[in-house]
Formats: C-alpha cells, structure tokens, sequence
C-alpha cells in the first residue's frame, strides 16, 4: 500500500512564533493528520447549509408516502409480505425497514408531517457524516482540502437525505456504523449492526464477503461462527413474524436476486436498449464479472486484512508499553522533584530551555515514548489496511450493479474521496474523477452520455485502486 506522502506533525507545542507561520497553518489546509479541525467547522457548516435546504428548497416526494403505505398495512395486522404494498408497488424491503419506518409513521402522525421528517433525516445525515470524519480521522488519508470542496459540490447527496427521505441512506448509516465499531475491535457490535443494516437494504450484502474475510483473518474459527451466527440470528428476529405468517413471500419480496428494475429510472445503462437492459443475460453477465473480480480482488483483500490483524496487535502492545514506560517515567520524575531544591529546579529549567533552543536532530529516548504523533500514524497506516478492502469490495458490486438510481449514490458517496485517494494519481486526475462522477448523477434524466461517463469513471477508479494495492 502506498503510503501517504503528507510529513508527519512534530508532537509537543509549537511557540507562539512559529505556530502562526504560513508553513504551520498550511499543514491544516494539506496535512491529512490535521483534519480534526477542519472536520468540527465542516459539521457546523452542514447543521446551517441542511437546515437552508430544508427551509428554502421544495421537498420532493418520490418514495416516501409509498413506505408509509407499506408499514401501514403492517400495523394494521398484514405479516404476509405479498400484501402489504404502495403506490409504487410491493414492498421489497427486509423486515427492519418495516420497523424503522413504522415508528416514522408514528412521529410525524402517519407520514403527513413530511417537515419534522425531514429534520429526522438532517439528525441522520449529520450521524452520517459524524461516523466518516471518524474514519478519515482514523485513517489519516485525506487531506483538509479535498474533504472542504467535495462538501462544497455534494448536492445530490443532501437531496437524497433530507429532500427526498430515501431509506438507502439508513442503511448505509448503519454500516458505517458497523465499521467504526470494527476498527475500534468491537466485534459482536459491529455484526449486531451490519446484519442491522442489511434489514434495511440487501445493498449492504455487497461488503459481505470482505466481512467474511475479515473475519477468518482477525478472528478465531470459534469467534467467526459466533459473529456469523449474530448476523443470522438478527435476521431470524426482525424477520420472525413475516417469516412465521408466509416465509416464502418474505424470502422472495425482501431479498430478491432477480428483481427487474425500470429502465426510465437508471443511472448507469442508459445506452442500452430497454430489451436488452431487461434481459436475463444481460443480468447472469453483469453476476458472472461481479464474482470474478471479486476473485481476482480475494487475495489482495486477506493480505491487506492478515497484515491488519498481525499490525493491529503489535500497535496496541506498543501501545500499552507506552503508556506504561511513561507512567513510569512520570512517576521517577516527581520522586526526582521532590529531592530537588529550588535552586537545583530553577537550573534544571534553564539548561532545557538552552536544550531546546539547540536544533539538534538527534532524538532522545523520551522522544521516543512521548511522540504520540508518531504512534498515531502507524495507527493510520494500520487503520488503512482495514478500511480500504471493505470500501473497494463494495465499489465492484456497483460497477456491474444491474442497475443504478439516483439514491443509490449514497451506497459509495462516503467512499468515494477516500478511494480517489487510495488510486495512486495525480491531484487534477484525483478531482477530475469525483467532479465527472458528481456530474453524471446530477443529469437528470440520465443520458447515453452520462451513464457511459459513469462507467469508465468507475473502471478508471477500478484500476488505480487495484494498481495500487497491487504495489
């Protein structure tokens, strides 16, 4: 894996002189390792620029009286899944989207409240966007900037949160969910909450066999059957009633693998004629690829994950001997004080400002143990040995996704800018790429031209990535 090519911040305070250097405020500008900042005020940012959206900008109803609809023949007594249905037609949804958007039902009293709903989805988008900081925290690969301009140009992904009110977006919330539980080694929670998301949406199975991986790699074979076992046992609950009443309907209606789609509402295929865009080979063709690159991706995926898990435990041993070595050393040091007169402090303070003063290169020992800077980016470089196979995995299953619509942008939005940046190419190529791909899912209708735009983009982004973990 390529590794970032930003320097590494100096640990300590910095004096009043050279913190407003223009080098120094730069680092906030470029410096992947300085994003908190950035990641405080863009949050701020999108509380005022949502809460503009929601008050100046027509709502749109698309789907959301239809799931209204649905859950309401829920909770007027229908458990057989081929009943309850909408405007749009059957509900194809798994048995946590009933739930979730019955209690929508409720608040906003039977759907009719579409503004209070809409303020829901701003507290969901902010605890979107909440779990992404955290992760590009954690992996310390994006720089302040790039975040700042694709927040500036991210429009369809604010209407597809609080303009349109989609469930997509829940169930790419509760993934991100998963994964930050995962990389903070909380394991059973974080299955409890990717089986979670997958009652939302099916989409989410598309990060499923990374899952596996990560798994037999990070875990014992008795761990692996026990989390396994919690993913399918959270689907056996939420599906309990639906799949007691008629399992069957329930099975077909809410994880349908040959669901046809409609060709006036794709994204990506466009071009095609509409027999051809409806037909079954054209769907077995599109199965066949998504599996052989996820096979040709396979070995790659567990290097990066075994690298993860062997990593993982060396950091955190370090990591804990630090922080003993400096208790220790903190504790010596007040002894040490103690003994000490006031002449014999005053002189000790003199002779480090005089040591501090000297630019000398050379580190000492307790350089060593109290960079906390340093440790913190090989916990990055680590982070990014387990963030990165689970964001490509999902990236196949979307390029030869037999069909994209305009919401199922947020199954990769989130990724996006971190994938860019896992490609290995130059900075124009970097923004050239998210600007076409943030244009082809702004034309609406999608046109021969925009959907063909959207595939190569997703072949260039394909290959960089692939190249580089190649490396």
């Amino acid at each position: 894996m390529a590794p970032t090519k930003n320097k590494l911040p100096k640990s300590g305070m910095k004096s009043e002189e050279s913190i407003f250097t223009l080098e120094y405020l730069k680092k906030f500008v470029y410096d992947p390792h300085r994003l908190g900042p950035t990641c405080v005020l863009l949050f701020l940012f999108e509380i005022i620029l949502n809460i503009f959206i929601i008050e100046r900008v027509n709502y749109t109803e698309i789907d959301w009286r239809a799931y209204m609809q649905e859950v309401e023949g829920f909770l007027n007594g229908t458990w057989d899944y081929k009943e309850l249905k909408g405007d749009t037609g059957p509900l194809v949804y798994p048995a946590g989207f009933v739930y979730i958007y019955s209690l929508f039902y409720y608040v906003t009293t039977r759907g009719s409240n579409i503004y209070l709903a809409q303020y829901i989805f701003l507290i969901l988008y902010l605890t979107q966007i909440a779990l992404t900081y955290r992760i590009y925290l954690h992996t310390a690969k994006i720089p302040p900037y790039a975040l700042i301009l694709t927040t500036l140009t991210s429009y369809r992904i604010h209407s597809i949160f609080v303009l349109r009110l989609f469930n997509d977006p829940i169930a790419v919330l509760l993934f991100y969910a998963s994964l930050n539980l995962l990389i903070s080694n909380r394991w059973l929670l974080g299955s409890f909450f990717f089986s979670l998301a997958v009652s939302v949406k099916m989409n989410i199975l598309l990060y499923a066999p990374c899952l596996l991986i990560a798994y037999i790699t990070n875990l014992t074979l008795g761990e692996t059957f026990l989390n396994l076992f919690i993913c399918g046992l959270v689907q056996l609950i939420l599906g309990a009633p639906f799949l007691y009443t008629n399992p069957y309907s329930y099975i077909k209606g809410s994880f349908d693998l040959g669901r046809i789609f409609e060709h006036q509402w794709t994204v990506n295929y466009r071009f095609l004629p509409r027999e051809i865009f409806e037909s079954r080979s054209l769907h077995f063709s599109l199965l066949t690829l998504h599996i052989l690159l996820l096979l040709l991706f396979a070995p790659t995926l567990k290097r990066y994950l075994s690298s993860y898990a062997k990593l993982r435990v060396v950091t955190e041993q370090v990591k804990n001997q630090m922080k003993s070595e400096r208790r220790r050393r903190q504790e010596l040091r007040k002894k040490e004080d103690e003994k000490l007169s006031r002449k014999e402090k005053a002189f000790l303070e003199s002779f480090e400002k005089q040591f501090k003063s000297d630019k000398a290169k050379v580190e000492t020992v307790d350089d060593v143990f109290e960079d906390n800077a340093k440790l913190a980016d090989k916990m990055s470089k680590v982070t990014q040995l387990f963030v990165l196979p689970f964001f490509v995995t999902n990236l196949i299953g979307i390029v030869f996704a037999r069909s994209l619509h305009y919401q199922f942008y947020s199954w990769y939005f989130h990724s996006l800018l971190y994938l860019v940046f896992c490609t290995g190419f130059r900075r124009p190529v970097i923004f050239l790429l998210l600007g076409v791909v943030e244009y082809c899912w702004n034309v609406y209708p999608s046109t021969e031209i925009s959907s063909g735009l959207l595939h190569l983009c997703h072949f260039v982004l394909l290959y960089g990535v692939y190249r580089t973990m190649k490396m």
